[in-house]
């Protein structure tokens, strides 16, 4: 792959002061191995979302030990990740124990550019003591992040309880007629909690961009890199 085949957006942290993120599917290894080269020449950290183990282990060695990599969310950070905030903003609440994968690339989203996040696992309706009992800390986050499948019933009811901005994740989780995430998703679009948005399905990071942009994006902080991608 040679250098003109891809352009990475440096300018974007600038723009918006949000880093541009690398979707490795559908990306080779050799591809990726070039554009953390090209980030490595010039010093730029990088978020790698939807890296595999096998292309991850495709990888040179020297990249792939100074990768800080996460099986659980598919992510990875190249360089260290931007200074740490002086307060945690966001909750990220899933249903179940299968959606925290989808939670894990929010978290890891915003841990790379400097938001501390709170994750509550395992608080579905099935069982709403399990929420009720945490509606309490959650109410002092201003953003909630819900990752849901099945019927996503829980993104709906947080949005009832929370005053704080609720960013929906449908996941694909769930038999049949959850058809891969579509049923969570149009249920979220259905929602009678008012003002709830949605993301699209298992898009985790995109969660976590909507998040931070509610926040008014990462504040400049001592010790930042400008021009990430």
């Amino acid at each position: 792959m040679t250098q003109t085949e891809f352009l990475l957006d440096t300018q974007r942290d600038e723009r918006i002061r949000l880093s541009e993120a690398i979707f490795c599917a559908g990306k080779s290894p050799a591809q990726i191995a070039a554009i953390i080269a090209h980030a490595e020449a010039r010093g730029l950290n990088l978020l790698l979302t939807r890296l595999d183990e096998g292309r991850l282990a495709a990888l040179p060695p020297h990249q792939r030990e100074a990768l800080d990599y996460d099986p659980l969310s598919r992510t990875a950070i190249w360089g260290p990740p931007h200074p740490p905030g002086p307060e945690t903003q966001v909750a990220i609440v899933t249903a179940g124990t299968s959606d925290i994968p989808v939670a894990r690339e929010a978290a890891r989203t915003l841990r790379f550019e400097g938001f501390g996040s709170e994750e509550i696992n395992d608080v579905g309706v099935a069982g709403l003591w399990r929420l009720l009992r945490r509606v309490e800390a959650l109410q002092r986050f201003p953003v909630v992040i819900v990752a849901a499948g099945m019927d996503a019933a829980l993104p709906s009811v947080v949005g009832g309880l929370v005053g704080g901005l609720v960013i929906a994740v449908p996941t694909s989780v769930g038999y049949g007629v959850a058809a891969g995430g579509q049923t969570a998703l149009n249920a979220i679009l259905a929602s009678c909690a008012p003002g709830i948005v949605t993301v699209n399905i298992d898009n985790g990071y995109g969660a976590a961009c909507a998040a931070m942009r509610a926040l008014g994006g990462r504040p400049a902080r001592e010790g930042d890199q400008h021009g990430t991608s």
